[in-house]
C-alpha cells in the first residue's frame, strides 16, 4: 500500500538516481555534442570505474582512494580509447561511430569477465555513512544521503569546468561549430581528446561511487545505457543543463513508477522520452545542432 512516508523515500530514491544519471549523461552528452560521436561504451566505462575502484579498495581498504584510482583509470582508458581509435572516426559515417563503439564496450565487459568472472562484487561504504540516518518521519539510507551530496559537488566541478575554464569554452564553442574552433588555430584535436577522457572520467566517477548502493558485475553498465541516452534526449544532446535536467526527470519517473509496478518503471520512461521527442524535437534545453 502506498503512503506518504513510501512515496517520500521513493522521491529520495529517484533524486538520488537521477543525479547519477546526470552526472554520467553530462559525460555522454558532452562527447556526443563537441566530437559527433555516439559513444555506445559508455556504460562499459560506468562498469570499468566500478571495477577499477573495487580493485583499489581491495588492496587500500580506502574508499577515497578506490574513487581516486577509479575515476583516473576510466579517464586514461577514454584518452587511449580516442586516440589510437575513435580519432580514426570522426569522419566516417554515423554507423561506423556507433559500431566500433558498441564493440569496443563488448570487448570491455568480456575482458573484465575474464579477469574477474561474472560474479557481483561489493566496495562497502566508507566509515561512518554506513547505517541509516532518521529524517524526520522516515529512515533513510546515510550512504544515498551522502552520495546525493557527493554527485552534487562532482557536477559543480564539472560546470565549473565547462563553464569557467579556457578549456570549457573551446569545448562549448566546438559544441556550437567545431570548424570555426579549427579554424582560430586552435588544436581541435587535443581538445577533443580531453573531452573524451572527462566524459570517460565522469562515467567511471559514478561507477565506483554507486557500488557501495548497486554491487558491481560485468553487465550493470547495459542499463545505465539505456537510461543514458533517453536522458541525452529528454535533456537536450550537447547540453549540460538538460543533461542535469533529463537525470532528475528519468530518475523520479523510475522510482515513482517502481513504487506502483516495477515492470512499467522502462514503460514510462519511454513514453517521457517520446512526449519530450514530440513536443521538442531537440530536447527540453537542447537545441538544432550537429546532423
Amino acid at each position: 500500500m502506498v503512503n506518504w512516508p513510501t512515496f517520500i523515500s521513493q522521491c529520495f530514491n529517484g533524486l538520488v538516481l537521477g543525479a547519477l544519471l546526470a552526472l554520467i549523461s553530462s559525460g555522454l552528452t558532452i562527447i556526443y555534442g563537441t566530437l559527433g560521436v555516439l559513444n555506445l561504451a559508455h556504460g562499459a566505462m560506468f562498469m570499468l570505474g566500478g571495477y577499477a575502484g573495487w580493485v583499489a579498495y581491495t588492496y587500500t581498504n580506502s574508499f577515497i582512494a578506490a574513487v581516486i584510482v577509479g575515476s583516473l583509470f576510466v579517464g586514461l582508458v577514454g584518452v587511449v580509447m580516442e586516440r589510437a581509435i575513435i580519432r580514426y572516426f570522426y569522419a566516417r559515417p554515423h554507423e561506423d561511430q556507433l559500431l566500433v563503439t558498441f564493440g569496443l564496450g563488448i570487448v570491455f565487459v568480456e575482458a573484465v569477465r575474464f579477469f574477474f568472472g561474472s560474479l557481483s562484487n561489493i566496495v562497502p561504504a566508507p566509515p561512518g555513512l554506513g547505517g541509516i540516518t532518521p529524517i524526520g518521519f522516515m529512515f533513510y539510507p546515510t550512504y544515498r544521503l551522502a552520495l546525493l551530496g557527493i554527485v552534487a559537488v562532482a557536477l559543480l566541478v564539472l560546470y565549473f569546468v565547462l563553464y569557467r575554464t579556457r578549456i570549457g569554452i573551446i569545448v562549448r564553442a566546438g559544441i556550437e561549430d567545431s570548424i570555426m574552433v579549427d579554424a582560430l588555430g586552435i588544436n581541435v584535436y587535443r581538445v577533443f581528446m580531453v573531452v573524451f577522457g572527462i566524459g570517460a572520467m565522469a562515467a567511471g566517477f559514478a561507477g565506483i561511487v554507486n557500488a557501495p548502493v548497486v554491487s558491481i558485475a560485468p553487465d550493470v553498465g547495459e542499463a545505465i545505457l539505456v537510461q543514458t541516452f533517453v536522458v541525452v534526449v529528454i535533456g537536450g544532446v550537447g547540453s549540460f543543463p538538460g543533461a542535469v535536467l533529463g537525470g532528475l526527470i528519468a530518475g523520479e519517473i523510475i522510482s515513482i513508477t517502481s513504487m506502483f509496478n516495477p515492470g512499467y518503471s522502462y514503460v514510462m520512461l519511454f513514453v517521457a522520452m517520446t512526449l519530450v521527442l514530440v513536443l521538442r524535437p531537440y530536447g527540453l534545453l537542447g537545441t538544432a545542432g550537429r546532423e
